[in-house]
């Protein structure tokens, strides 16, 4: 896809995530020169090509208290794995869910979720409830808990491409 000036305006105004106003859209759309519904036309015609792959926000949860924030990490066969995935993708404490290759013999574990809390008692908890409800209990796991925070953002989009006028 040829991204036009627009679009790339568009992308740079994204960049650093949208405004926390009622509106996003049209506050990003003024910006750039566009208004909410273009801005929101070239965004689905950006996902639907692939230019955007994915969207949705980053959670600075240490920012919000959550302290205790773990990888838990499961060794499921291939078998029960879409089910259990499902299942953990479905409770609301888990922030995260995704599938990784395995690579032995050190790290046999294929199966990622995030759990955060304020404090790590808690996550165990909800690490014994999580394991439980996706009927994964009986298998392998490990909890790594965070011992730094990493600077979070969101994508940046300025691979060169070709450009054309809006």
């Amino acid at each position: 896809m040829e991204l036009t000036a627009a679009d790339r305006a568009l992308l740079a105004a994204l960049a650093d995530g949208l405004p926390l106003v009622a509106r996003p859209y049209a506050e990003i759309g003024r910006r750039c020169g566009l208004d909410e519904q273009q801005v929101l036309a070239r965004l689905r015609r950006m996902i639907a090509a692939g230019v955007i792959r994915r969207f949705g926000l980053v959670v600075h949860h240490r920012a919000l208290g959550y302290r205790a924030n773990a990888m838990v990490v499961f060794d499921v066969p291939e078998a029960r794995l879409p089910e259990a995935a499902r299942r953990l993708a479905a409770l609301p404490y888990v922030t995260l869910c995704y599938r990784r290759p395995r690579r032995p013999p050190l790290w046999p574990y294929n199966l990622f979720c995030m759990i955060h809390d304020k404090e790590r008692a808690r996550v165990l908890a909800l690490v014994a409830e999580a394991a439980e409800a996706a009927g994964i209990a009986d298998l392998p796991r490990a909890v790594l808990f965070s011992r730094r925070c990493f600077k979070q953002r969101g994508a940046r989009y300025g691979s060169p491409v070709t450009e054309r006028a809006a």
